[in-house]
C-alpha cells in the first residue's frame, strides 16, 4: 500500500510538472518580474493567443500544433487512471451518460461565474491589482475565430481534467482531507493565472473552489469543461470582435 501511494504521488507530481504545475511556477516568477518594474501593474499588458508567425499558413500550423500538444497531459492523466484504478474516463466523468446534465450544469456554472468574474477583473484593473489582458493577438484571417474557439476548448479540457478531475482523484487516493483537496486545486488554478495579476489569482482560486466542490459532489468534469469553454469562447471571440469598443474596461 505504501509503495502504491508513493507511485501515485510521484505520478501526480510528474503530470503537474509537464502541465499546469510548471505554468504556475512560471506565473509566480512572471508576477515578481512585473511587480519589480517601474511601470504600475495595471499599465502592463498580458497577451493571450498571440500570432506565432508572420505567414498565415505557418501561423495556423503552429496554432494547431500548440493546441494538440497542450492536450497531451490530459491523455497522460487518463492513461494513468486507466491503469490505476481503471476506467479513467468514467472516474473523470467524461462519458456521455449524463450529457443533458453536463450541458445544463455547465451553462449554469458559466452564468454564475461569468458576470462576477468580469466585474472582479474591471475592479482589479481600476485598483491596480491586474494587468491589462489582450485576449488575442491573431491577425484578421479566416481561421482566427475557429482557432480561438479551439484554444478555449483546449484550455477548458486541460485545466478541468488535470487540475480538478485528476488531481482531486489522486489526492483522495492519497488520503487528503476534503478541505485540503479543495484548497490545493483552487490554489493551483489561481497560481497559473497570476500572469493576470492578483485579481486573476483570487477570481480563479474562487472558481477553483466551486469547481472542485462540484466535481466532489457529482464526479464529473464534463460540466466544468462546458462552463470553462463558454467563458473562454466569450472572452476570446468577444474580444476579437469587439476589441475596439472595450476601451471602457
Amino acid at each position: 500500500m505504501a509503495e502504491l501511494k508513493v507511485r501515485q504521488r510521484n505520478e501526480t507530481l510528474l503530470v503537474l510538472g509537464v502541465s499546469l504545475g510548471a505554468s504556475g511556477i512560471y506565473a509566480v516568477v512572471r508576477i515578481i518580474d512585473r511587480l519589480t518594474r517601474t511601470v504600475p501593474l495595471n499599465q502592463q499588458t498580458a497577451q493571450l493567443n498571440p500570432s506565432l508567425n508572420a505567414r498565415p499558413w505557418l501561423d495556423l500550423t503552429y496554432q494547431l500544433l500548440g493546441i494538440f500538444f497542450a492536450l497531451v497531459p490530459v491523455f497522460l492523466a487518463i492513461h494513468l487512471l486507466n491503469r490505476d484504478p481503471g476506467d479513467g474516463r468514467g472516474l473523470l466523468g467524461l462519458n456521455r451518460d449524463r450529457w443533458r446534465f453536463d450541458l445544463g450544469m455547465g451553462a449554469l456554472l458559466a452564468a454564475v461565474i461569468g458576470i462576477p468574474g468580469l466585474g472582479l477583473y474591471v475592479v482589479g484593473n481600476k485598483l491596480g491589482f491586474n494587468v491589462d489582458i489582450v485576449a488575442t493577438g491573431l491577425p484578421e484571417v479566416w481561421w482566427g475565430v475557429p482557432v480561438l474557439i479551439l484554444a478555449a476548448i483546449q484550455n477548458a479540457v486541460l485545466e478541468e481534467v488535470v487540475v480538478v478531475g485528476y488531481l482531486v482523484t489522486r489526492l483522495r487516493q492519497l488520503g487528503w482531507s476534503v478541505p485540503a483537496i479543495v484548497a490545493a486545486s483552487a490554489i493551483l488554478r489561481g497560481s497559473y493565472h497570476l500572469y493576470q495579476g492578483f485579481g486573476g489569482f483570487i477570481g480563479n482560486a474562487v472558481m477553483g473552489v466551486l469547481f472542485a466542490l462540484v466535481f466532489l459532489r457529482w464526479k464529473r468534469t464534463a460540466p466544468l469543461i462546458v462552463a470553462h469553454s463558454i467563458l473562454d469562447i466569450v472572452a476570446f471571440v468577444g474580444y476579437a470582435l469587439l476589441a475596439d469598443r472595450l476601451d471602457w474596461i
